[in-house]
């Protein structure tokens, strides 16, 4: 049993997937179950066979965004200009599990590296730069039809104007305060917070467009610097995609990172927003810092990237 992340983790080892595997795919029962490094802070995924993979959502009422994928991606995948996971069957809670959960077919890839300020720079960034930007561009023209908009499944804080976010990050900056080991400049976070505010407001409603909401390394797949997948799109909503563009600070060098701005065509005070929400997003990292140190590793490295950005000495 991996560690648990959340205080009503659903204890799910490969144990219960074998069982759950034998009831609901009887042709797969013998192939061989492995529980992946890097599972995600939403679902357990296990490896099953060559070709499939198995998403377990870690809490009660996971079972939605499970079901929004199986809706979705069928609709929205042959729109972008990557491969998407293929949503194999969804399958109903069993006695030994609580929630719906789902098989999809594997892709092979490796997950991009992730930049600080120190990176070289690397020209196949601007491969990754250009290849993100045609991602977020399909989903910004991609139709909203009505039942989306109103689907309250497709809603996420992410998707609101980035003043919705001033009091929670201003408690992750505090608690932040109170780890030990936290290194990054939590005055100078603060500071780009409370100027990132006065941009904040009524120019950020924008006319709902899809977006996938977890734009992160983790969910990358890519090779030979190309961009082949996008992955997880538990987080897929409607609203303001702006939160989208925070995998600039992760993925892409400042070279890329200003390539990747012209190709999706943002003016300055939506970038600056995104700035923010890539910030903080770094600064809810408290919540996993013992429990997913590869993540936590991650987030600063954003966090440093913001500060970097943002004339900060880091």
């Amino acid at each position: 049993m991996a560690p648990a992340l959340h205080s009503d983790e659903i204890p799910i080892d490969a144990e219960l997937v074998q069982g759950l595997v034998r009831r609901a795919l009887p042709s797969h029962a013998d192939a061989p179950v492995r529980r992946l490094a890097s599972s995600g802070s939403t679902n357990a995924l296990f490896r099953l066979g060559d070709e499939l993979l198995v998403r377990l959502p870690r809490q009660p009422g996971g079972s939605a965004s499970i079901s929004k994928e199986a809706t979705w991606l069928p609709v929205l995948g042959p729109l972008l200009p990557v491969a998407v996971p293929e949503v194999v069957a969804v399958f109903e809670p069993d006695h030994a599990y609580p929630e719906r959960w789902s098989v999809v077919r594997w892709i092979e890839g490796t997950h991009p590296a992730v930049v600080d300020p120190d990176t070289s720079i690397d020209p196949q960034r601007d491969i990754l730069a250009n290849d993100l930007a045609k991602v977020l561009d399909a989903l910004r023209q991609a139709e909203v039809p009505t039942r989306a908009v109103n689907d309250p499944h497709l809603q996420s804080y992410r998707g609101e104007p980035l003043a919705t976010m001033d009091e929670a990050t201003r408690e992750n900056i505090e608690r932040c305060r109170a780890l030990k080991d936290f290194d990054l400049d939590l005055d100078a976070a603060e500071q780009i917070w409370a100027e990132s505010m006065k941009l904040s407001g009524v120019a950020d409603r924008t006319t709902p467009r899809w977006y996938h909401g977890d734009l992160a390394a983790e969910n990358l797949l890519v090779r030979d610097g190309a961009l082949t997948a996008v992955l997880d799109f538990g987080g897929l909503s409607v609203g303001d995609p702006t939160v989208d563009l925070v995998v600039a600070w992760e993925v892409l060098d400042p070279s890329a990172r200003e390539l990747f701005r012209r190709q999706v065509g943002v003016d300055d005070a939506t970038w600056l927003r995104a700035r923010a929400w890539a910030l903080s997003i770094t600064l809810m990292i408290w919540y996993y810092w013992t429990t997913m140190p590869e993540r936590r590793a991650r987030c600063m490295a954003v966090g440093r990237n913001v500060l970097a950005d943002a004339g900060y000495s880091v």
